[in-house]
C-alpha cells in the first residue's frame, strides 16, 4: 500500500505550519525516516518564475522553510534547485523571498544542468535530466497545487519536470507535445526515473483556473505528503472532484503500469471533509506543442531575462556550489 497523509492546514504561520508538517509526516515515518545524517537532500519547489508573487502560483516560501529546517535537525544538507521557465534559479528564488531563507539554513542554490542521466522507460530513455538532481541523496518534491491550461492539473509528477534542465522543456514540448499522452508519458518516466523519496504539497493557497500562472489563488487549507509521487496525484485529483480521464500524467501512468491502482493507496486523514465541490479548472485546454518559432522565442527570452535582466537587478554574491 502507499500512504498519503492529508491534514486540514489553516495557515502559513511558522507557529501553525510546524506542528502541521510534522503531524503529517508521522504516518510517513518522520523526516528522520527519510533524511540520514550527512546526505545531501534535493528541495525541489515549483518556482515557474519571477513574476506575479501575490497570485500564488509557487511553493510557498513558509513550506521551503520549515522543510529546510526539518532536514537540517536530522543532520541532513539541503540545497534547493529548480529550472524556472524564464530566468535562474537563484534570480526567481529572490523575487520569490527565498534568499534569506537560503542564507538561514546554509542553502545552496543551484542551477540544474545536463548530466549523463537519462530517464528510464520505454519511450524517453533518451530524455536528459539534471546532474544535480540525479546524484541528490534525497529529493524532496515541493509542488503547489495548480489547475494548469495544457495538462489540467499539476501536482507531484508534472513539478518534477522543473529537473529537465533549462530551455531543454521546451524542446520536450516540441519533441513530445503534439500527443497529450505522449507528453504524459514523459512526465510519467521522468518522475518514475527520479523517485523523489518524499513529496510534500502546498495546498494552504492554491491556484485555480488558468494555471500554471494565469489563474486566481483559492484558500484550500490542505496539506498532503506521501513517498509514493503517484498516489499523492491521484488522492489530489481526487479531492479536487476532477475526473482522473482529463488528467494526462494519470491517463498514461494507468497506460504504463506505473504507479499504485487507486485500491492500493492508504490515506491518513479524512477526505471527506477536505473535498473541494467547485474546484476551476482552465477555461479550455491549451495546445502543448511548441511550434520551433516558440522554441526559438523562448530560448532567447530566458537568455535574456538569465544574463542581462538578472545581473542588472542584482548585486547580489555569486551563487554557491553545493559544499
Amino acid at each position: 500500500m502507499s500512504t498519503v497523509s492529508l491534514r486540514a492546514t489553516p495557515s502559513y504561520d511558522t507557529e501553525i505550519l510546524r506542528p502541521h508538517l510534522e503531524d503529517l509526516l508521522a504516518p510517513l515515518g518522520g523526516m528522520a525516516a527519510i533524511v540520514r545524517p550527512g546526505a545531501r537532500v534535493l528541495l525541489k519547489p515549483n518556482l515557474l518564475n519571477g513574476t506575479r508573487p501575490a497570485q500564488e502560483c509557487t511553493t510557498h516560501p513558509a513550506i521551503i522553510r520549515e522543510v529546510a529546517r526539518m532536514v537540517c535537525e536530522c543532520g541532513g544538507r539541503p540545497f534547493l534547485g529548480d529550472s524556472p521557465a524564464f530566468g535562474s534559479a537563484r534570480g526567481v528564488a529572490k523575487a520569490h523571498g527565498l534568499l534569506p531563507i537560503c542564507a538561514e539554513f546554509g542553502m545552496p542554490i543551484i542551477e540544474f544542468s545536463p548530466g549523463s542521466y537519462r530517464s528510464e522507460g520505454e519511450t524517453f530513455d533518451h530524455l536528459r535530466l539534471s546532474k544535480q538532481a540525479m546524484e541528490a541523496d534525497v529529493i524532496i518534491n515541493l509542488p503547489k497545487v495548480k489547475s494548469h491550461s495544457q495538462l489540467t492539473l499539476t501536482l507531484g509528477v508534472k513539478n518534477l519536470f522543473g529537473c529537465v534542465p533549462g530551455k531543454l522543456k521546451a524542446w520536450w514540448h516540441l519533441e513530445a507535445g503534439k500527443d497529450r499522452l505522449r507528453f504524459g508519458k514523459m512526465l510519467v518516466e521522468t518522475a518514475a526515473t527520479l523517485k523523489p523519496e518524499l513529496t510534500i504539497i502546498d495546498g494552504i493557497i492554491a491556484h485555480e483556473g488558468n494555471g500554471p500562472s494565469n489563474g486566481e489563488p483559492r484558500f484550500l487549507g490542505l496539506l498532503g505528503a506521501s513517498r509514493d509521487v503517484f498516489a499523492i496525484d491521484w488522492v489530489f485529483t481526487d479531492i479536487l472532484g476532477v475526473d482522473p480521464d482529463a488528467v494526462p500524467v494519470l491517463v498514461a501512468a494507468r497506460a504504463l503500469g506505473i504507479g499504485p491502482t487507486v485500491e492500493d493507496i492508504e490515506v491518513s486523514g479524512i477526505i471527506a471533509d477536505l473535498r473541494v465541490p467547485d474546484w476551476k479548472l482552465p477555461d479550455a485546454l491549451m495546445p502543448i506543442d511548441f511550434g520551433m518559432p516558440r522554441v526559438i522565442r523562448s530560448t532567447l527570452k530566458h537568455l535574456y531575462i538569465r544574463f542581462v535582466r538578472e545581473p542588472l537587478a542584482s548585486t547580489s554574491p555569486t551563487q554557491q556550489g553545493i559544499r
